[in-house]
């Protein structure tokens, strides 16, 4: 987290009004437990959209207060942070099964930004199956330069909710795991050396696709973009002690394990990712980067295992927690 590092917390002693007294518990738990890292949830409780600092061993959501805003409430805690002012706890903690998990950010600045055949296993898989426009032949399955497209907002949904399928226009739907990447302090032509510094927090998401649509129309778009079909969560997970580049990454269907990879396969990393996209467009804080997907999508069994409906799709990064959710 950026309004204190959490080692520097510990190096003062948690001498901090919010975290110095009883209601500091939890984020010292959270210290404790968590690597040094923080979790930030945006959730509902009852009929209160609320943040909150996740304990995940305590099983616990403390509620955190944020200043009025009209804009993002998650936005504006990232902005409070960057400008050095601590949050304040806002409640008493509720069991995590008491809530239910929102997307943690609501009104990103700009669609969510995607990359495509990131991992060089995927982008043959990808080739081989027939829906990949970007690829003109088989030497062409490794890309030059990172491919970038995007998902709209809307397809964002929570870490259980369920992905609802339009089953009249798609027959064909798919799923990806991937590595989110959530930007901090806002920046144009950011520099690989630079990248990390505007990374705010990091978080695990479904890039989840209707392949026919991806193939009737050319492009990506709207095959991508279909209300909820972008699970994202758990929460937030601060960019502290996170080692981004060394992140196991799974995903199950049914309980299969269909994708298993490491974020050091990527072949474009985070930082010439942020690179790429930031020489062309402002990045602002809030703004989502989905890295790409490893190998073992539905298109690259031979024959494809597209999703129907009742089937479930659990995604794991280390350290960033999971999202679950079924198909209908």
């Amino acid at each position: 987290m950026y309004w204190l590092s959490c080692r520097e917390v510990i190096t003062a002693g948690l001498n901090i009004t919010c975290l110095d007294d009883d209601r500091g518990a939890p984020y010292r738990r959270a210290i404790a437990h968590s690597g040094f890292a923080m979790k930030l949830a945006r959730y509902l409780h009852g009929t209160s959209v609320c943040l909150g600092l996740v304990d995940v061993t305590a099983g616990s959501i403390t509620p955190l207060g944020v200043a009025a805003t009209h804009g993002d409430a998650m936005i504006a805690l990232m902005s409070d942070s960057l400008a050095g002012r601590a949050p304040r706890v806002d409640g008493a903690a509720v069991a995590l099964t008491a809530v239910k998990l929102l997307p943690p950010i609501a009104q990103p600045s700009k669609n969510i930004l995607c990359i495509g055949k990131n991992y060089a296993a995927h982008a043959a898989e990808f080739t081989r199956s027939g829906y990949d426009s970007s690829a003109s032949n088989a030497q062409d399955v490794i890309p030059a330069a990172p491919i970038v497209f995007s998902k709209a907002p809307c397809t964002m949904s929570g870490a259980h909710d369920d992905i609802v399928v339009p089953w009249n226009i798609t027959a064909q739907m798919d799923y990806e795991g991937e590595l989110g990447v959530v930007i901090g302090k806002p920046g144009r032509n950011i520099s690989r050396a630079a990248a990390y510094e505007h990374v705010w927090a990091y978080c695990v998401i479904n890039d989840a696709t209707a392949r026919d649509l991806q193939a009737k129309h050319k492009q990506w778009l709207l095959g991508k973009s279909i209300d909820t079909f972008c699970p994202i969560g758990p929460w937030l997970t601060t960019a502290d002690e996170v080692a981004p580049d060394n992140l196991e990454l799974q995903c199950w269907v049914n309980g299969e394990l269909r994708q298993h990879a490491n974020t050091r396969d990527l072949i474009f990393d985070i930082p010439a990712i942020i690179a790429t996209i930031s020489a062309s467009m402002t990045l602002h804080t809030g703004d989502i980067i989905a890295t790409g997907t490893p190998a073992g999508v539905g298109i690259g069994f031979t024959p494809p295992k597209f999703l129907k409906a009742g089937d479930v799709v659990k995604i794991a990064i280390t350290g960033l927690g999971e999202i679950e959710n079924r198909v209908v």
